[in-house]
């Protein structure tokens, strides 16, 4: 006897829970890219027959709420409709960038409420429009929908997407990031010169990063070595590992890690997100985390349904992460010891320039930061005993004034590499013979923490500077505005979040 039939069809409800996804928004733009790719790559004859050797998509953001992906790729033909269009139908080929039948339907519903597709299949002779409101979709249960058509030229293709009441609109901070994570994730692609991405107007492009060329660390009389060594292994079933790895010619905690592909496309470490396992990378301090990166393309794994991660089983990632580790550390070119030997200075006069600028601009910035921590203070005329000021060589002196409480103020940011000077920051306070208060902060260059954390870095130097002027200004403005110990160092730390503040405004 057997039983009723089950339906176990997603059905279109689906669609109303994919806004729950957790997308980021360069994953989720990337989708609609993907598809852009994928029909190109699979059409690409095609396509050069009538002219298109080149792949454009567009990414338009509209402060209207609007956000439109246009291509010129092969164009959704008739015949794909169906699959295009109905939840988790996955291609017949999903050996490409389209695999799981999901990622236009997820990424839009992620994005809007509404969407619209107009597309154009190279060598059909009607373009077709499809609008969907996802809460009318899963409210009536609707199975079908109605497509409109137009006349089109046979030898056009283009596929337009069109997202309405954006719910994630990106602003300028993220704006900046889709670009930045966009250009890594295809940036095979766009070394291979057959695919240009736009995003809000701008063309995006991938520079690939200056090499070490030095001298084994342990061996400085050698000849210099190019720091870089081809990957290429395989741990069976199917699962292999090719690539390269290198180290920065230039240190760069934010860049430094591996950009994990998969079909040319990167899966795990754009940008900023390096793929950086402790088992390679140690800790959080290591000088690898500021040289080590590379490519590697895996092949035999799988992937998450919004291609923003590989489904590693444990056991797997260790067996991978080992043999990584291997090779990284054979000989002729033994990367991670290099790594972590090796120690980069610019040239002196580089260095000075980075330090002068840094202070000249922590000036500016903390003239506003002192005003604003200055505000509300309690007042305390007791004399302070002065440091004396000791002479050393310093590489700028950026001076304010500013008056406080009726009484005039000389600020001298100072930068020095003078070995004479041990202290990371030494602050001087003294009241000059017309009344002037002149507080001095002085930040060394050779201190242990700046070698290892600033050396060279423009941005590191910036913030490390602005960092001493509020930790300098909340202590003046403590000392000289309380009697009593306890308030004069909470008071400190007020001093230092109204600075910080200040300068970053």
């Amino acid at each position: 006897m057997s039983g009723p039939k089950v339906p176990i069809n997603p059905g279109v409800s689906v669609l109303g829970v994919l806004k729950h996804l957790n997308y980021k928004e360069w994953f989720a733009i990337a989708e609609f890219v993907d598809n852009s790719v994928q029909s190109f790559r699979s059409n690409r004859e095609a396509l050069g027959a009538v002219g298109s050797d080149t792949l454009t998509v567009r990414v338009l953001i509209e402060d209207e709420g609007i956000i439109r992906i246009e291509d010129n790729a092969a164009g959704i033909p008739l015949s794909e409709f169906p699959r295009a269009f109905r939840p988790a139908q996955a291609p017949s080929d999903a050996s490409g960038l389209s695999e799981f039948g999901m990622g236009m339907k997820s990424a839009a519903c992620w994005f809007a409420p509404r969407w619209s597709v107009r597309t154009k299949a190279l060598g059909e002779d009607v373009e077709r429009i499809v609008e969907l409101d996802v809460a009318t979709i899963v409210d009536l249960s609707l199975d079908e929908l109605h497509a409109e058509e137009n006349a089109a030229r046979r030898d056009a293709h283009y596929t337009v997407v069109e997202l309405f009441d954006v719910t994630r609109l990106p602003r300028m901070k993220t704006l900046t990031k889709i670009r930045e994570h966009l250009a890594d994730i295809y940036r095979q692609f766009l070394r291979e010169g057959w695919l240009r991405l736009e995003v809000k107007g701008e063309a995006l492009s991938y520079d690939d990063p200056d090499v070490l060329l030095q001298p084994p660390e342990w061996d400085k009389a050698a000849e210099p070595i190019s720091w870089r060594k081809e990957i290429d292994f395989d741990f069976g079933e199917g699962k292999s590992a090719k690539g390269f790895a290198a180290l920065f010619a230039t240190a760069s905690t934010r860049r430094a890690g591996f950009a994990l592909f998969r079909r040319g496309r990167l899966i795990q470490g754009s940008a900023d997100e390096g793929f950086k396992p402790h088992t390679i990378f140690g800790s959080a301090n290591s000088f690898r985390r500021q040289r080590l990166f590379g490519e590697l393309n895996l092949e035999g794994f799988q992937v998450s349904h919004t291609k923003d991660g590989f489904q590693w089983e444990e056991e797997e990632q260790e067996a991978f992460l080992e043999l990584l580790k291997e090779r990284l550390a054979q000989d002729p070119i033994p990367l991670l010891k290099q790594a972590d030997e090796f120690r980069a200075r610019k040239a002196k006069e580089e260095l000075e320039d980075v330090a002068r600028k840094a202070a000249k601009e922590t000036a500016r910035d903390a003239e506003k930061g002192f005003t604003a921590a200055s505000t509300g203070r309690a007042q305390d005329d007791a004399a302070e005993e002065p440091e004396a000021e000791a002479a050393v060589r310093t590489l700028a002196d950026e001076v304010f004034v500013a008056r406080i409480d009726g009484q005039a103020w000389e600020v001298h940011v100072q930068p020095t590499m003078d070995d004479a000077e041990r202290d990371w920051l030494r602050v001087l306070n003294t009241e000059l013979q017309d009344g002037t208060r002149k507080v001095v902060i002085r930040v060394s260059a050779h201190h242990p923490f700046n070698v290892r954390f600033v050396d060279d870095d423009e941005r590191a130097w910036q913030a490390m500077l602005r960092t001493a002027a509020a930790v300098a200004i909340g202590q003046v403005l403590a000392r000289t505005g309380s009697k009593d110990a306890a308030i004069g160092a909470s008071a400190t730390v007020r001093g230092i979040n109204k600075a910080l503040k200040g300068m970053s405004e």
